[in-house]
């Protein structure tokens, strides 16, 4: 053997030799103690001594690579596990999700008496403060008004009279209790907490400020918690801080003196946190179970841009400034907040395999810095003038989440408590791929994009549906785009984006693919791209009940899609859209509303009938598009692809798989739900509400949650103004115009044209007073009735 190839030989050994070296492996049980040495044999007690001891070995050689394995039990933490840029490298992993739990929550040792009929109390700590009881690894429910009822939709049980005079008079002190209110047009949700009542006996309410687009809170969709009095059903408690006392109605399967109490006192579990110049690298968080955090719906938030979102900047596992890191293979429930964020800058996060369900905010999210964001604006309202705004391309600087990865999860019932929620949330981002995802079971969207900085989102084979279950106006996707050209004003808007076509781009700088999906929504749209947004590819999706929606933007290519029973609502396009819609099976005619132009390209689509067809052919589109049955091989079995012999191949439809959607993982996609088989229905059964002529101008009643979101009303209530005729009375001296939506009249609410011929009738004068909705926005007028 010669020289030179021992020599090469002895390098390799002593490099593998090395490596093998360079791995430290700790050990944590519930049967050590923290002066042991951390090795399996004599394992450490705690997980944080064990970051300790990290620590110190990181000092003493920094390329070593430490694993903590936490072997089989439940670790209750005192304090978030914090991870700086010195723990770099590091692995913390279970045995397996089933064995080892992390939890918020400290155990409790109660000494129940009885205190009547139902209700025991027990003394606690001075000082323990909690907002969640969890026995025998149940969570119970926080004494509330009305009581919880599952099936009971909004809060899960809601009354108009939560807080009423009366209600409140009935307590003996109504200071700490929370009131949860949906958005007066259910756009999310409101949580105040109640300081007190005033002298006319009405509540005294602090908080509010989870939702960007503000709103007196809803007249009936209402809860009330934390109340002693009312403390009247099974699994209801009330904690009484002033007098450290527990209060609890046990249902029948618990036994006060054997069971299990546990109370959530932290709000977070695992914080990795460096910086942009020193960033936290390759962490691996798997195989463990995390839960029983506190609730964050009262913690500071901050809006997303002009989004509907304001949101809490915290979560239980929480990375910013990261580089590399993973989380895998876990589970996450019983969680007060959000569950996952990646905030400001982290690259390369990978998400996967995990099983994310009844908790309290949002699954995983991926919010930049508004400082990465070139003149920012951050209510619907504001718009930076022209002469002052930034018109360099692309983000500001790298305080933002980017080429990250949410893959094979299941992800159900979020949004327990906040309704400003997702199961992915998508914010001031670059290249998020989110993949092989279940999504369902959810309050709002499935699947968010706040905004269009700065795009390049892949989102593809996910299973999204049983969303916007408590909300409305949104879809199982939903996104906005609400960007440096977008102006509250669609005029002005409009005459921006004619003098700067590719002004969009300033932010969506590249195209967001959707691509591969399976959606259902049954109470808004299956995908949903509301004000703005821009520079979307959408194709070879799935939706099987709402359609696609197409507000106001820019360049939008959807293509070889199936809508079944639904169809395109193109919602307020610009003349110079460049909208592309084409090779695609709809269900019914589109479902257009104030349009200025019908895009680009609307071409090859396959329409159920001739009359679906034709009203699109009236503005020289589809002109090569044909009817008829797509034939669908299977669908009683979620099987829309269509025979040899279909009349959609003809056209250019492509076939796309139909067993791909959703979570692959085995173990998740073996528990993971499917959407509910749609009913095949009759186009021709569509039915719209008529035009009605007054003073020569063309009226007809709001009829629909897509006008409601098209005009911005809080409710699908109404009478819109479809056409004006200049010389009519009710036109001139600025009075009523095209697009207004009647929504009173002398005082009085006009919910449809009934109402609003009743409401004129009476009217004894040649005036009228009314509010409308204009540009989305309220205003007061007065028009001549003669």
């Amino acid at each position: 053997m010669n020289k030179p190839y021992i020599f090469l030989l002895l390098l390799l050994l002593v490099f593998s030799c090395n490596t093998k070296a360079d791995i430290k492996q700790l050990y944590v049980s519930t049967e050590g103690k923290d002066i042991n040495a951390g090795t399996k044999e004599q394992p450490l007690a705690t997980i944080a001594n064990a970051i300790k001891k990290a620590t110190v070995l990181k000092a003493e050689n920094k390329d070593v690579k430490i694993v903590i394995n936490i072997l089989p039990g439940d670790y209750r933490l005192t304090e978030a596990i914090k991870i700086t840029p010195q723990l770099s490298g590091l692995t913390i992993k279970g045995t397996n999700a089933q064995e080892v739990h992390i939890k918020g929550s400290q155990l409790l040792v109660p000494n129940w008496e009885k205190y009547s009929d139902n209700i025991y109390v027990t003394s606690v700590d001075e000082n323990l403060d909690f907002d969640q009881l969890v026995v025998n690894k149940q969570a119970q429910i926080l004494a509330r008004y009305p009581n919880y009822d599952e099936s009971g939709h909004y809060w899960q049980g809601y009354a108009a009279d939560a807080i009423s005079k009366e209600r409140l008079a009935s307590w003996k002190k109504p200071e700490g209790a929370f009131f949860h209110a949906l958005h007066k047009g259910r756009w999310g949700g409101f949580h105040y907490e109640i300081t007190g009542v005033d002298e006319n006996g009405n509540a005294i309410l602090k908080g509010g400020h989870q939702n960007n687009r503000g709103s007196r809170y809803h007249d009936e969709y209402q809860m009330v918690e934390n109340v002693f009095e009312e403390l009247d059903s099974p699994r209801e408690w009330y904690l009484d801080k002033e007098n450290n006392k527990l209060y609890f109605w046990p249902s029948k399967n618990v036994n006060l003196e054997k069971d299990e109490f546990e109370v959530a006192i932290l709000k977070d579990l695992i914080q990795v946190e460096g910086t942009l110049e020193n960033p936290v690298k390759n962490i691996t968080i798997s195989n463990i179970t995390f839960e029983n955090t506190q609730r964050t719906f009262m913690e500071e938030f901050e809006p997303l841009l002009r989004s509907d979102w304001t949101i809490y900047r915290g979560a239980v596992a929480f990375f910013e400034g990261t580089e590399n890191c993973k989380v895998e293979n876990s589970v996450f429930t019983n969680l007060g907040g959000n569950v996952i964020m990646a905030s400001k800058y982290n690259k390369n996060l990978i998400v996967e395999g995990n099983h994310i369900y009844n908790c309290g905010a949002s699954a995983v999210s991926f919010v930049g810095d508004p400082s990465a964001v070139r003149s920012p604006s951050f209510n619907y309202g504001q718009f930076v003038d022209l002469k002052d705004m930034d018109s360099i391309r692309g983000p500001k600087n790298e305080l933002y989440p980017r080429e990250c990865l949410v893959v094979n999860n299941l992800i159900h019932r979020i949004g327990r408590t906040e309704k400003q929620t997702a199961g992915v949330q998508i914010s001031m981002a670059m290249d998020i791929n989110v993949r092989h995802n279940s999504i369902y079971d959810v309050p709002r969207a499935g699947i968010n994009i706040g905004d269009g900085t700065w795009g390049g989102h892949i989102l593809e084979f996910n299973d999204v549906f049983n969303t916007v279950l408590e909300t409305s106006d949104h879809g199982s996707f939903n996104s906005w785009g609400r960007d440096r050209f977008w102006h509250p004003n669609r005029r002005k808007m409009d005459s921006i984006t004619t003098a700067i076509p590719d002004m969009y781009t300033w932010d969506a700088i590249k195209t967001t693919i959707i691509r591969n999906n399976r959606f259902r929504c049954d109470h808004g749209w299956d995908i949903d791209l509301d004000d703005g947004s821009s520079n979307y590819h959408i194709y070879n999706n799935l939706m099987l009940n709402s359609g696609l929606k197409l507000r106001e933007g820019f360049n939008r290519v959807a293509e070889n899609n199936i809508m079944v029973n639904n169809s395109l609502h193109p919602h307020v396009w610009f003349a110079n859209s460049e909208d592309v819609f084409k090779y695609n099976i709809v269900g019914d005619t589109y479902q257009d509303v104030g349009l200025l132009g019908w895009g680009k390209e609307l071409d090859y689509n396959l329409f159920p009938t001739e009359e679906s067809m034709m009203k699109s052919q009236i503005y020289d589109r589809d002109l090569n598009s044909a009817f008829g049955d797509p034939m669908f091989k299977d669908p009683k079995y979620l099987d829309f692809s269509v025979a040899e012999n279909s009349p959609a191949l003809k056209l250019g439809f492509k076939n796309f798989p139909m067993d791909q959607f959703g979570v692959q993982k085995a173990s998740l996609k073996k528990i993971a739900k499917t959407p509910e088989v749609p009913k095949l229905k009759d186009p021709s059964e569509s039915k719209s509400s008529p035009v009605v002529a007054w003073l020569r101008n063309q009226l007809k009643s709001v009829e629909s949650e897509q006008e409601q979101s098209a005009y911005g009303l809080n409710t699908a209530e109404g009478v819109i103004v479809l056409r004006i005729w200049k010389p009519s009375p009710a036109v001139k001296n600025n009075g009523i115009k095209k697009g207004d939506v009647i929504l009173e009249a002398n005082g009085q609410k006009v919910k449809n044209i009934q109402d609003f011929f009743k409401i004129n009738s009476e009217n004894k004068t040649d005036k009228l007073d009314l509010v409308i909705m204009r540009n989305q926005t309220e205003q007061e007028i007065t028009i001549n009735t003669k």
